[in-house]
Formats: structure tokens, sequence, C-alpha cells
């Protein structure tokens, strides 16, 4: 563009020049060894522009004669370049589609064509056949060497990376992350994994650095890395809550700051605010999390939060955070739990009826089989409330790569990533067994046996029968009928004079021993009554 405004420059330029000429005519007058030259101003501007013409074709001509034989090389080597670009570009795509012949072919092709210092992805192109090939121990040769040259370290790096966490090796990946991350903190992969080594190792405060400088790069945006930051210190405030509970609720703080919804924060915070006795500010800060969201971690802190509180008293903290949220399961497990342990049966019955009506699942149902243990001792009962529980859908958990865990941690333990866990139903658990095609709260409700009458825990008393073999021995039997007559019988023993009807039990059979049995070993046995013990 430059160009072709200068040349417009100086077309003009001549132009107007030559214009301005014409309306000035003249005559030029040249003297040279007794030879006068006389022409017209216009021509002799013309000669002079012609003469400057022909100097540059002339001058432009030798340049060309003169740089043909380099202009010549560079053609034929610019020609092989492209020639060996194309075949490392063909290489690598055949690398990346597994095509390890090709990959191979180009490959020594590209060798031939370019050099290795002019061009390093031959490194690459080599080290990818390699491990397509299953030669690894060539490829991480060739990644070492990567490391070398400063424009491929961090495709080197990357290398090394990716083959030592295939061996297992996670130590030394953590090593090579780490030197990635000091040339160039920008690279997602180092710093993702360098922060997940820190984090693993507990040097919270270096996962935060890291963090911040990722942020500053732009390598996450705003709300991801707020996220993160937010978990870095509830894990750093989770160990060190016994030790130092002060600097604990800081870091909890500054977590909820960064993400509100944190549940394990509010529950540290709230900790270490209790540790303090400070039980107002405790409870603001776990109030502010349970509107955004019910979690039954909350509900227990918030409930015990004073341990000399009485029963009584936790039963009104959890009708306080009823009122907060209203009509929600946990707020009505929580209720109910309390109003338990309260011995209020009444309206434990009532909420949780409640909840497994909104949200059919296990804790629902457990809870009332405790409550009809407490309040009515029915197993029968209770056995219909275990048999719903078994078939209703599990209680959310705190779950990580198909991991279930009991409380909340900032890492995975199955693949080592920062704020895997989720609070969810598990995986494979979302719903029990299905028997006669539903589970609704309301027919379990229904189907619920009636009270049966209260049954003691005595053993049954052994009935003794007096067994008369002769009739000597016939006296002495009637004097211990006559004397078991005046008591009274028991429940399920009857009298033979008294008539059985069809809607009656059948007799207690009879399972003594025979007077033949060969236990018997007093021979004198026989002439005497003989008492035999049923079982």
């Amino acid at each position: 563009m430059i160009r072709l405004f200068f040349f417009l420059v100086v077309v003009l330029a001549l132009g107007w020049g030559f214009s301005w000429l014409a309306d000035r005519p003249g005559l030029i007058s040249i003297t040279w060894q007794d030879h006068l030259i006389e022409t017209s101003i216009m021509v002799a501007a013309t000669i002079v522009v012609a003469l400057v013409a022909v100097a540059m074709i002339l001058w432009w001509i030798a340049g060309v004669i003169w740089t043909s034989p380099y202009s010549v090389r560079r053609y034929f080597r610019a020609r092989k370049r492209d020639r060996g670009y194309q075949a490392l570009s063909t290489g690598l795509i055949a690398a990346g589609a597994g095509n390890s012949v090709l990959a191979r072919k180009m490959s020594l092709r590209t060798r031939g064509l370019l050099s290795a210092d002019q061009e390093p992805l031959i490194h690459l192109l080599e080290a990818q056949t390699a491990l397509i090939e299953g030669r690894h121990d060539e490829a991480r040769q060739k990644f070492e060497q990567m490391t070398e040259d400063p424009e491929t370290r961090e495709l080197g790096l990357r290398g090394l990376y990716m083959e030592a966490r295939r061996l297992g090796a996670n130590e030394a990946a953590r090593q090579y992350a780490e030197k990635a991350v000091e040339h160039a903190p920008y690279l997602p992969w180092a710093a993702q994994a360098t922060l997940e080594s820190r984090s693993q190792a507990g040097r919270w405060d270096d996962a935060i650095r890291l963090l911040d400088q990722q942020r500053m790069a732009n390598v996450l945006d705003k709300a991801k890395a707020d996220r993160l930051k937010a978990v870095l210190l509830t894990a750093k405030a989770g160990d060190r809550l016994e030790g130092d509970p002060k600097s604990a609720r800081d870091d909890a703080m500054a977590a909820l700051k960064l993400a509100k919804d944190l549940v394990p924060a509010a529950v540290i915070a709230a900790k270490a605010w209790l540790r303090e006795d400070n039980v107002r500010k405790a409870a603001s800060t776990l109030e502010g999390v349970w509107k955004l969201g019910p979690h039954p971690e909350i509900a227990h802190t918030y409930v015990r939060a004073r341990s000399g509180d009485s029963t009584v008293d936790r039963l009104k903290r959890a009708e306080k955070l009823e009122a907060l949220r209203p009509n929600n399961v946990e707020s009505l497990l929580a209720v109910a739990q309390a109003a338990l342990d309260a011995q209020e049966f009444r309206k434990a019955r009532a909420k949780a009826e409640a909840a497994a009506r909104i949200e059919p699942r296990e804790s629902a149902y457990l809870l009332l089989a405790d409550i009809e243990e407490g309040e009515t001792g029915d197993q029968g009962r209770v056995r219909h409330w275990m048999a719903q529980a078994l078939r209703a859908p599990r209680d959310p958990a705190w779950v990580a790569d198909g991991f279930v865990s009991e409380k909340w941690l900032p890492l995975s333990p199955v693949t080592g990533r920062l704020d895997a866990f989720e609070w969810k139903a598990p995986f494979g658990q979302l719903e029990g067994p299905v028997e006669e095609g539903s589970l609704a709260a309301d027919e379990a409700i229904a189907s619920l046996p009636p009270v049966g009458e209260a049954k003691t825990d005595e053993p049954p008393r052994p009935i003794i029968v007096e067994a008369v073999p002769s009739p000597e021995a016939a006296k002495p039997a009637k004097k211990d009928l006559a004397v078991a007559a005046k008591t009274p019988a028991p429940a399920n023993v009857k009298s033979g004079t008294e008539k059985t009807t069809e809607s009656e039990e059948e007799p207690v059979p009879f399972f003594g021993r025979p007077p033949d049995d060969p236990g018997v070993k007093d021979p004198d046995a026989a002439q005497s009554p003989t008492r035999l013990r049923l079982f």
C-alpha cells in the first residue's frame, strides 16, 4: 500500500513538472568541442527522464545476473523445505491417527529434507511415532532432547509428564509439572497438576499462591478460580481448627465470601465461633448457608450448638431452622429427630411422615422406625418401616468419582481432582428394589399394621404332666390332681370336660420322653409317678 502511494506521488510529480515546463517554453544550448547543440526545454527533460529509466533497468538486469546463483540455490532450498514441511505435516497427521507405518515413513523423509535444528517438530514426530509403536524408552529420550531446546521445553516436559503418569510414577510426574510451572505458569495442565500435588501434600499456602498466579495469567476464569480458592481455604481451615481456631475461622469466613453455599466452610466457621463461645455469630453463619440450601450437617451443627442445652431447647432450635426453610425435607427431618430426642412422639411422627411424603427416602423411614420403637415398641410396625427403608431411594452423600465419603474432602481419593465431591445420591443406589410397584409414602403409611398387644419377655413356663403307670400309684396321683384343680389352669391348657370348637387353636402337641426311653436309668422309676417336662 505504501509503495503504491509513493508510485502515484512520483507519477503526479512528473506530470505536474512536464505541464509546468510546457507552459514556459525555452531553448537550451550546449557547446561541446566545437559542437553546438540546441533543443527545447521539454525535449531535454524528456531525454533526462528516459536516461534515468534506462539506467535503472540496466542496474536491475546487472543485479539479477549477479545474484542468480543465490536465487537458484534459494529456489531449490525453498522447494526442498516445502517438501519437508509437507512430509512433516503428513507424518503428524498419521501419528495422530495411529498409522505407525506412514508416520515412520514420513519421519524418515522429513529427516532427509529438513534439519532437526531448523525444525524442532521433527523430534515431536519421532517421539509420537515411537509411542505408537510401543518404544517408550526411545520416546522418553526424544522428550528429554526437546527439554534442552527453549522452543520445545514445555512440549518435552508435557511428554515426560504423561509418560510418568502412565507408569504410575506420581512423584516424577509432580517434578515435571513443577519444572514446567517454573518456566511457564500459564500452562493449564502443569498448573493443574502442580495445584493438585501441592494440595495432596497439604501445602495449602503454596497451592493458593499458584492459583492466584493462574488467575492473574487468565488461565482460569474468575468464577472457577474463586471456587477453587474457597475449597483450598476450607481445607486449610479444617486442618487448623484444632490447633488455631481463630485462624481457621478467618480462613473459613474468607472461603464463604468466595463461595456462599460451601457447606463445609460454614460448618468449620461455626465450630470455630463456638469454641470462642460466640453462639450468635455461629448461628448467623449457619443460617445464611441454610437459606441458600438446607443440609443435614448444617442442621446437626446448629441444633447441637450448645452442649448443655436440653432436648427441648434443641427442638426449639430445629423449629427455628424449619421456619427459615419451610416445607423442606431436611428441615422436617431435623425437627422430627429433635422431637424424638425430646420424647414428643406425636410431633416427631407428623414431621417424619411429612418428609416422607415430600421425598420418600431411606432416612425418613428409618426415623419413623425409631419413632415407632420409642413410642409403641411394636416390632411389627418397626419392621414395616424398616422394610420401606430397604426399598426406598438412598440418601444423598458426599460422592466423587464413584467414591462415597462420610465427610467432605477437598480432593478426590480416586483421581486427586480438586473440588470433586458433590452432595448427591450415590451412583448405582438411586433407588432400592421396587416391590408391588410403588414406594409412595402414602401407601406405606396406609399399610401400617395396627398396634399389637404388649408382649412380655418372660420365657414360657414348662408344663408338668403327671403320668400314672400302675394302679398302685393311682391314689397319690388323684391327690395331686385334686390339688392341681384348685389352682387356676394356664391359658393354653384346656380341661378335659371342655368342648373345642373349630375357631379354637389346636392343642399343644406332647413332646415328652416315652416310658421305654433307654435314657431312664433308674429301674424303680416305673413303680412311682414319673414327672416329664415338655419342651
